[in-house]
């Protein structure tokens, strides 16, 4: 696959991402008595990835996150060339999707970033005021987890077609956990797309913070694709003795990867 469809997809779904995710927590997380409320923010994010993976998964590998890019990465399942062609192609993404979305919430009357735009932050601007230590643990362990499961569900013997299906579901459940401490972010370019509006035209607190969710996702991510490397050597060593008495299974290769959020 040429290399600019690949970026054509990453852009598009990262795009789908944001505009669905932030979309909800924008538009409809309060709307008057029939608000979604967290956990339809939470379910809108995982449907994204979940449908974004299954349509364009094929071409790019689904990523639309420069965390997952870092974290396939780590894996040894992802090259280094293509890390800053996907990371640019992810952050257009991003902003454009911000901006689809600001034009639509600034079509309704009283409409203001006073709410925060469903921008990231940590401090006094966590939706619950938690502390810059506990967003950022909560942020570094919250992206682990996600990544770890982008790996294991993408894996050669994993069950095939069903990887969209978790990687959705796992980032249903961290919006679940996250959205009162961070307002989630575990992916660098949907932080980054709103913070740039909150920036542009409020207040510049979302692009003062926003480097911290880049830092914190792109470390968990770097950790998680170093212990499942880990984890898949000592299995592969294991078998390489003749005793995989636990499963019986030979080692498969390991499969394109598909991703989100």
């Amino acid at each position: 696959m040429p290399l600019s469809k690949k970026l054509a997809a990453e852009f598009l779904g990262t795009l789908w991402l944001v505009l669905g995710g932030c979309g909800s927590a924008v538009i409809a997380a309060a709307y008057p008595n029939l608000g979604i409320g967290f956990a339809g923010v939470a379910l809108a994010f995982g449907l994204t990835v979940l449908t974004g993976a299954y349509a364009l998964g094929h071409v790019s590998g689904a990523h639309f996150n420069p965390a997952v890019s870092v974290g396939l990465w780590a894996g040894k399942r992802f090259p280094a060339k293509d890390l800053i062609p996907y990371i640019v192609a992810q952050l257009l993404g991003a902003i454009v999707a911000a901006g689809i979305l600001y034009i639509i919430a600034n079509g309704k009357a009283g409409f203001g970033f006073a709410g925060g735009f469903a921008s990231n932050g940590f401090g006094d601007h966590s939706p619950a005021k938690y502390s810059a230590m506990a967003c950022f643990v909560a942020e570094v362990v919250m992206t682990f987890f996600f990544v770890l499961v982008i790996l294991g569900s993408t894996h050669g013997k994993a069950p095939r077609g069903f990887a969209p299906i978790a990687i959705g579901l796992c980032l249903t459940l961290i919006h679940l956990i996250t959205i009162p401490v961070t307002n989630t972010s575990v992916n660098p370019a949907r932080s980054t797309g709103p913070a740039l509006f909150v920036g542009l035209y409020y207040d510049p607190w979302a692009l003062k913070q926003l480097w911290f969710f880049w830092l914190a996702p792109i470390l968990g991510a770097l950790l998680a694709g170093f212990v499942f490397n880990w984890l898949m050597e000592e299995k592969t060593a294991a078998h390489a003795g003749g005793d995989d008495a636990i499963t019986g299974d030979d080692i498969g290769e390991i499969g394109e990867p598909v991703t989100g959020d």
